[in-house]
């Protein structure tokens, strides 16, 4: 059995998604890096069954308002947008792995609200039988 948690450390991730990326992000969207209310990062939830879930972890920046944005369109954005790149992420992340495994597909889920400054956006990676 793979110890996920080891291979997906917060190093790791980080690695593959620095924290500039929000900036870029915002950069791109906006035209102004100062415009990003929030953070992004990627993080390792846990394995179930030959599903990975991962989440971009959306944190409110300080004299921002996460919940004033919209976030809850970020799914559709973050599936094409060249900055999140999220199929360069899951080849990346597969790379990690060696090879232990091989990916099928991905899917990014509904934004879901942790709190009023931290909102997350899942990604599930479905490994090949």
């Amino acid at each position: 059995m793979v110890d996920y948690h080891s291979i997906f450390t917060e190093e790791a991730l980080a690695e593959l998604f620095p924290a500039h990326n929000a900036d870029r992000f915002f950069e791109a969207l906006f035209g102004d890096v100062e415009e990003g209310a929030y953070d992004i990062s990627l993080v390792f939830s846990r394995a179930n069954g030959n599903k990975l879930h991962f989440e971009f972890q959306l944190k409110q920046r300080v004299g921002k308002c996460l919940a004033c944005n919209l976030t809850y369109g970020l799914p559709e954005v973050f599936s094409r947008h060249p900055v999140i790149n999220i199929n360069g992420l899951v080849k990346g992340i597969e790379a990690l792995l060696g090879d232990k495994e091989r990916f099928a597909d991905w899917r990014l889920g509904s934004t879901r609200e942790i709190s009023s400054s931290l909102h997350v956006v899942p990604l599930t990676i479905q490994i090949e039988n």
